[in-house]
């Protein structure tokens, strides 16, 4: 008797990290703001890179940077980034790690601005809520360009429609699991 396993999307494989993943998180929505610069930080390491180095590395993530409270981050000084580029766990890129610290900064002014960080980033979404309509793979879609360009005019670093695309699938924003998929 032989037990099947239930239909995924492709993407991630059978390579474990990528299956807890994709099963426990991709395509959840989630309006967590800890969350939200969670996947700010690691998808912007994740340029030009490949998302399961990140995967490997999220839990050196956060001890680098303080579980990902977006308070102490903007604090981070010299001595932090210094720790932060010393640090074998992690991507020791020093654009990255500048532009972590730098986006939790604007990350706040945000939250300042809308009163959250899922306010701000449902303003530019359809009726203000997730796309659940199944569109094919993508890259990017209208909304991404948006809230991309929108961040980079605000200053934010390392997020590019297509990274920004995936911070969108990531956090729920969009869901992309294929029709099929048992973890729709």
């Amino acid at each position: 008797m032989s037990t099947q396993e239930p239909t995924r999307c492709s993407w991630c494989g059978t390579y474990p990290l990528y299956m807890q993943y994709h099963d426990e998180e991709w395509g959840r929505t989630t309006h967590d703001e800890k969350v939200f610069f969670e996947f700010l930080t690691l998808e912007a390491a994740q340029a030009g890179l490949s998302w399961i180095t990140i995967l490997r590395r999220r839990e050196n993530y956060r001890t680098a940077f303080a579980n990902f409270d977006v308070q102490k981050v903007a604090l981070f000084d010299d001595t932090d980034r210094a720790r932060l580029l010393n640090d074998a766990g992690i991507i020791r890129n020093r654009l990255k790690v500048d532009s972590a610290i730098r986006n939790a900064q604007l990350f706040i002014q945000v939250q300042q601005e809308f009163g959250s960080f899922n306010n701000y980033l449902y303003s530019f979404m359809p009726e203000g809520k997730p796309i659940t309509t199944y569109n094919g793979p993508q890259v990017s879609t209208s909304e991404s360009d948006a809230i991309s360009k929108d961040m980079k005019k605000r200053g934010f670093k390392f997020f590019g429609t297509t990274i920004c695309y995936a911070f969108m699938q990531a956090t729920g924003m969009v869901n992309d699991h294929i029709p099929e998929c048992a973890f729709r």
